[in-house]
């Protein structure tokens, strides 16, 4: 009979939402295998017995504390009862913080929540994630003259996804999906294209993608929507729109969607 291995167990430790912890250890876990570690999150901890708490319960299950404290006191009282108890600790923004402060060569606030405060840059995100999930889809092509940026192609291309992230750098994206039996909107050849971006995709991966799609719907494979044929005309359709714009094209058959943002961003700053 196989012993069942227990995770190795992480206590992500902040005086904020803890967030920021927990990403850089997911990020830094990964390289060893998904979901090694369970990750058991105390965000909001400000006091001295909130650290003695976690500490004693890492200990108990012979734990690592990854924290991001900001407040000096704070954290050097987790770093020595860390070491009273024996429990490996890691200290993510103090090196750093340190670091900045001799390098900037001023004082630090040590403020906790910083990061989260509602600020000009909080509410422009906002405002781009509403205007993307009004304008998604072709639902209405007044977005395509309001947008900071327009995406084009065929279904299954990650133009919603893509609109989204790019939302969360505060562009305002509108997507135009493109269909041989329906005409694009008039205004998608009235802007100007450097802020139209064409998206495109190997037939056979596309049709991989639609039989997915069609099954976690429960609907069969062989619908038109996945068929070979089909793709292939949606496809050539699509690259003779974007002919017509004469907009960037971008070929999304191997990237992952922030690929793929990131060479969309590349090109917006140029």
């Amino acid at each position: 009979m196989n012993r069942i291995i227990p995770k190795p167990i992480v206590y992500v430790v902040s005086d904020s939402a803890g967030d920021t912890a927990e990403s850089v250890l997911k990020a830094a876990a990964i390289q060893f295998h998904p979901n090694i570690v369970e990750v058991r999150r105390a965000p909001y901890v400000t006091g001295r017995e909130g650290v003695e708490l976690i500490v004693a319960e890492a200990a108990k299950s012979q734990a690592i504390v990854l924290f991001t404290l900001v407040v000096p006191e704070l954290r050097d009282y987790l770093i020595a009862q860390a070491r009273k108890r024996k429990v490996i600790s890691i200290d993510l923004l103090g090196p750093i913080i340190s670091t900045l402060e001799k390098a900037f060569n001023r004082e630090p606030l040590h403020q906790p929540g910083l990061i989260h405060q509602l600020d000009e840059d909080y509410f422009k995100k906002v405002e781009a994630v509403e205007f993307a999930v009004k304008y998604d889809d072709g639902r209405d092509a007044t977005g395509v003259l309001l947008a900071d940026i327009v995406l084009v192609g065929v279904s299954r291309t990650s133009k919603t996804p893509l609109s989204m992230y790019l939302a969360h750098r505060m562009l305002k994206v509108a997507n135009v999906p493109l269909v041989p039996e329906l005409q694009p909107p008039e205004q998608l050849f009235s802007v100007s294209p450097d802020k139209v971006i064409g998206l495109v995709i190997d037939p056979e991966k596309l049709n991989m993608i639609r039989k997915e799609r069609l099954k976690s719907l429960g609907l069969a494979d062989n619908a038109l929507y996945a068929q070979i044929e089909r793709i292939k005309k949606e496809l050539e359709h699509a690259h003779k729109i974007m002919s017509r714009v004469g907009c960037k094209v971008i070929d999304v058959s191997n990237k992952a969607v922030e690929e793929t943002a990131g060479v969309i961003l590349n090109l917006f700053r140029r």
